[in-house]
């Protein structure tokens, strides 16, 4: 839905057009949930593809995969770690690869460990080129997730097909040890870890198959020229019966602006947060925090809408930015009113307005947390909007 202020009669009509637009256009194109297959390596590989209505072949989309644990399916991990609703408010194609069967009976993805031979590196190349051919896709844009062996896959891209992906999170996931010793990216990557210090199965602090996390987010600030010491947030305890907290731990001003991040759940297990299947920690929903980072990045590093030069030029202030309910403007230059407004990164119109007055103030507390484009008049400006 569409904000607005102080509607006029000529508004009206053009909102009246663009919503019959929308729904006449519903029918058209509605979401998609595909079950696809692509032969690799002499293997029958599947995947689940889900295509929101939101995809407009005329535009680039960014595309997101995500990776499924080990003894998962992809089937299982769509809903338990579920991109959709962010996929349909923004635009992005979501990709669930089905992992295959190794020696023991059980689904995995080929991370190093163990005596799988299986190119899992290879066929996620081979179905980016594929999906090239059908979708329309921001080949600056890809991004990769996963749980557990999903997110040892997602390190393992971000190490072998670093000139393809731009931005890479793991749930409950870690470094194999080879893969640290072997790692070989080819730009700064943002990197995002959640994961919880009790977890049982991947162990915070390594173990003989998994690097301890510490050391990961050390491997990655220092191979991205980071801030050294980290800032650390406590996040509100919204939820005090899931018996854990989150620290928000970022390593700041890297190379092309990136960070290293880590969503640090004291007490939290080998779950996915925020899920609604399986018990886990409700203070943050991982999936909203995935794609709230990787929609900051391309693979060029941070998304910048402005240069420094012009902003200061416009003689307009846009604070706090970041923010998390409310934006002032403010115009040591006010003499008329000025329209503005609010555009998601896909382009999709969010909210338009007028600024009347200096120092005004601008609602975004509806917004999910995420990066933003606010025009005024003209002008084009990067706005952060966190939880």
């Amino acid at each position: 839905m569409i904000h607005k202020n102080k509607p006029s009669t000529r508004f009206s009509c053009q909102f009246l057009l663009l919503l019959f637009i929308l729904l006449f256009s519903k029918h058209i194109n509605a979401q998609q949930t595909i079950n696809g297959t692509l032969m690799h390596g002499g293997i029958q590989r599947s995947y689940i593809l889900y295509v929101p209505q939101a995809y407009n072949p005329t535009i680039p989309a960014p595309l997101v995969f995500n990776f499924h644990g080990y003894t998962s399916s992809a089937e299982v991990q769509i809903n338990y770690g579920d991109f959709r609703p962010m996929a349909d408010l923004d635009g992005f194609l979501l990709v669930v690869p089905q992992g295959t069967v190794d020696g023991a009976g059980n689904t995995h993805f080929n991370v190093g460990w163990g005596t799988s031979t299986v190119d899992d590196v290879g066929f996620i190349n081979a179905l980016l080129d594929d999906l090239a051919t059908q979708y329309t896709i921001n080949q600056d844009r890809i991004y990769s997730a996963g749980m557990s062996n999903g997110g040892f896959m997602s390190y393992r891209l971000a190490c072998e097909l670093s000139e393809r992906i731009a931005a890479i999170a793991s749930v409950t996931g870690s470094m194999t040890l080879g893969t640290v010793s072997t790692c070989s990216p080819s730009h700064p990557t943002p990197v995002l870890e959640i994961h919880g210090t009790s977890d049982g199965t991947v162990n915070y602090n390594g173990s003989n198959f998994a690097t301890a996390i510490p050391d990961v987010l050390t491997y990655w600030s220092e191979y991205n020229n980071t801030d050294v010491t980290p800032s650390v947030t406590s996040l509100p305890d919204t939820n005090t019966t899931d018996g854990s907290t989150v620290e928000h731990i970022v390593y700041a001003n890297g190379d092309n602006n990136v960070t290293v991040e880590h969503f640090k759940v004291i007490g939290g297990g080998h779950t996915w947060p925020g899920n609604s299947f399986a018990p886990a920690n409700q203070d943050i929903n991982a999936s909203q925090e995935i794609w709230n980072f990787f929609s900051r990045y391309d693979i060029n590093g941070e998304i910048n809408a402005l240069s420094n030069e012009t902003f200061e030029r416009s003689n307009i202030k846009i604070y706090p930015n970041p923010a998390v309910s409310e934006l002032v403007i403010s115009n040591k230059n006010f003499t008329t009113h000025l329209d503005y407004k609010i555009i998601s990164l896909p382009g999709h119109l969010l909210n338009i307005g007028k600024i009347t007055s200096n120092n005004q103030t601008i609602d975004i507390s509806y917004l999910p947390g995420g990066l933003y484009f606010l025009m005024i008049e003209n002008t084009i400006y990067k706005i952060l909007k966190t939880n």
